[in-house]
């Protein structure tokens, strides 16, 4: 159980924005109705002024509230480990490094945007926060940060992880938040797709239209993102931030990033403050590891979509399998996302970021191996990552190359022992039924009419 501790940084003063430094400027958002831009005052309505502003914002670097600073120190700087005993295990000459985010309080890198998004909603007088949220990451987060900062939130949570992941839910009960199943008896949207198929699943997309649903009965409330719009991935390069002034201490400089996605938070945090690097010309490949399940930048098309079931939310222009396409109950509940974060779909689309799909027994056994050598537990999440960087760090022993290779552990899976048991007791299957689906011409993975 070896690993070694870095140079430590400081908590950034400022939130890097990439937008200043992409090729181009991502596609606008669509009203789903009149399939033209959406302006301020729809946005508005959705989310936190504040929030909507930082969407667009030409500036490279956002200042960072020094209440939410503050919030921050509860475990921030987070550490920078590097992988002896991996290493040693895979005989690879190359350095492994990784980015440790399952040390906040709630488990995750999460809570990076969660607590600047209470502050936002308090600060201008909002009463709720609504959310979705998968395995629960992302509503533990923000059920933590809206208890810190005075206000409820509702999380709408996919009912495969409601009903498999417990503790998250209690987890969130416990900060006096209110979890419900999606879908679930609770609106009108869940109500239909009960009525349809009443064990459906549910995914992030039917949460993400109970959640607008609600938001748009309710004027005291607004939406509430662990990931997909720009200012969440914003938030997030807090982590990236770090991870470059450590790197630079010790004199080193990433040949490989990697991170997991679902849609892209963790992926874009770490991932973009090294962009810039990239397009200047250095040789830095940013790879994203995803499900083989829903391999959304892997097998997706670039195209407009849905961002939910319902197609209540705005049009986005990114990777997608199909705003109708239900992930099966995998393990890695986080990941079970139709389509990218815009702008990590623009850097896939543009050559800036790479991705590889994983059967989910290939990433349970990375994920427990690196747990037997390092002592730390990640969420199979994470353990996609580590799967990618464990094959990054034998392709290069066989090229014989020296290298660095960077990855982001998300979170910890100390909460995912469920799965692990199904793992370990040689109960887990590998589900993909996308290649299958879509060969087979499914509906639910057909392009929507307009742009």
């Amino acid at each position: 159980m070896e690993r070694h501790d870095l140079p430590a940084a400081r908590i950034p003063k400022r939130w890097y924005n990439v937008l200043p430094d992409l090729p181009r400027a991502p596609d606008d958002f669509l009203d789903p109705r009149t399939r033209e831009p959406v302006g301020t005052e729809y946005m508005e309505r959705l989310l936190p002024k504040a929030l909507v502003a930082q969407e667009t914002s030409p500036e490279r670097w956002i200042a960072i509230p020094e209440e939410v600073r503050a919030a921050y120190r509860l475990w921030r700087p987070t550490p920078l480990y590097r992988a002896l005993a991996l290493e040693r295990h895979l005989d690879t000459p190359a350095e492994i490094y990784f980015k440790y985010e399952g040390a906040s309080p709630s488990g995750s890198h999460k809570l990076n945007s969660a607590l600047a998004q209470a502050y936002y909603a308090k600060l201008e007088g909002h009463e709720r926060l609504v959310t979705d949220t998968g395995a629960g990451q992302w509503g533990s987060a923000l059920s933590m940060a809206c208890s810190l900062f005075g206000i409820k939130a509702l999380v709408y949570m996919v009912r495969a992880s409601y009903e498999t992941k417990p503790y998250r839910r209690h987890f969130m009960e416990t900060f006096g938040q209110e979890v419900l199943p999606s879908p679930g008896p609770h609106t009108e949207f869940g109500r239909t797709l009960l009525k349809e198929a009443p064990d459906h699943p549910g995914s992030e997309a039917t949460a993400v239209s109970e959640a607008l649903e609600t938001v748009r009965l309710n004027d005291g409330d607004r939406f509430s993102m662990g990931a997909f719009a720009g200012h969440v991935l914003l938030h997030q390069t807090v982590v990236g931030l770090e991870t470059r002034e450590q790197l630079e201490e010790l004199g080193k400089q990433p040949d490989f990033l990697v991170a997991s996605v679902g849609c892209g938070s963790n992926m874009g945090g770490f991932a973009f403050p090294f962009v810039g690097d990239k397009l200047d010309g250095r040789d830095l490949t940013i790879l994203a590891a995803e499900p083989a399940a829903c391999p959304t930048l892997t097998s997706g098309t670039y195209r407009y979509d849905f961002a939910d079931a319902s197609g209540l939310g705005p049009m986005a222009r990114t990777y997608t399998l199909g705003h109708g396409f239900v992930p099966p109950p995998i393990h890695s509940g986080g990941l079970r996302y139709h389509g990218a974060a815009p702008l990590v779909g623009l850097a896939r689309h543009e050559g800036i970021i790479d991705s590889r799909a994983y059967a989910q027994k290939a990433v349970f056994e990375a994920g427990t191996l690196f747990a037997r050598l390092h002592g730390l537990l990640p969420a199979p999440e994470s353990a996609h990552a580590i799967r990618a960087a464990m094959d990054l760090a034998v392709e290069c022993r066989e090229q014989r190359r020296r290298a660095v290779i960077v990855f982001c552990y998300s979170g910890h899976g100390l909460l995912d022992l469920g799965a692990y048991g199904s793992y370990t007791a040689g109960e887990m299957a590998d589900t993909e039924p996308y290649e299958a689906a879509l060969a087979a011409g499914d509906p639910a993975l057909a392009a929507p009419a307009g742009r």
